[in-house]
């Protein structure tokens, strides 16, 4: 084969890796106003049989509590980084290493909200590296073209908070039965606490861990107001 022939057969893949990132700009473009529909998690779930409750609030009509208290919970720092918590991620390598030597079936993240949001949104459920790659990308975008309030209103709406229950609205509905903009302190703080594994506990009459959980992080709402960690969404 020519040398001259490597190029040739280059060019169609770069030209379909360069319309594929078109696409994916002009989708996070257009997400940045549209309410997104479905995402991959919520359709899977839905055809497994476990339903779809989907309901779309502006950040206006979500309580400022929910917004501090998945802060607390998910990523104090969200105001302050650009996508990643690099000193999050080398823990969570740590953690990982350590149970994994000790026979422990245990994983802890390192996401932030802005990775969950880019993973929710527009990625399949999975740890494959191909999918790891893309939601970096993703992340960058989302940081560079929503912002941090968006990212904050999006993660709100699409987090699963109970199986086929997704968004604050639906989640604030099916737990409590009020809408998102009532929610108090320590119902946030229950809605924060179960999101690690919605579809295994309850945030009414939960159990001891989500009750710990949802104390620690109640008690971190108040750092996360008193610190202004939330001051890159909350007015």
């Amino acid at each position: 084969m020519a040398a001259s022939d490597t190029p040739r057969r280059r060019r169609p893949v770069l030209t379909a890796l360069g319309l594929l990132a078109l696409l994916g700009v002009l989708s996070v473009a257009l997400l940045r106003v549209v309410p997104p529909p479905m995402t991959f998690l919520m359709s899977s779930r839905a055809v497994s049989g476990s339903g779809l409750d989907y309901r779309w609030r502006s950040l206006d009509d979500i309580s400022p509590n929910l917004v501090q208290a998945v802060i607390a919970s998910e990523d104090a720092g969200f105001c302050g980084h650009y996508g990643f918590d690099m000193e999050a991620i080398e823990k969570a390598l740590r953690d990982n290493a350590r149970n994994e030597a000790r026979g422990r079936d245990r994983f802890r993240g390192g996401s932030t909200i802005s990775q969950q949001t880019a993973k929710n949104v527009f990625l399949w459920p999975g740890r494959d590296w191909i999918r790891k790659g893309l939601e970096a990308g993703y992340t960058l975008m989302i940081e560079t073209l929503w912002g941090k309030r968006r990212i904050m209103e999006v993660y709100l709406n699409v987090a699963e908070w109970a199986p086929g229950v997704y968004g604050a609205q639906a989640a604030a509905r099916h737990w409590f039965d009020k809408d998102a903009d009532a929610l108090t302190n320590r119902e946030a703080a229950r809605l924060a606490a179960i999101l690690p594994s919605p579809r295994r506990y309850q945030a009414t009459a939960p159990g001891p861990y989500v009750r710990r959980r949802a104390s620690r992080i109640q008690a971190a709402m108040g750092t996360v107001r008193n610190d202004g960690l939330a001051s890159c969404v909350l007015d």
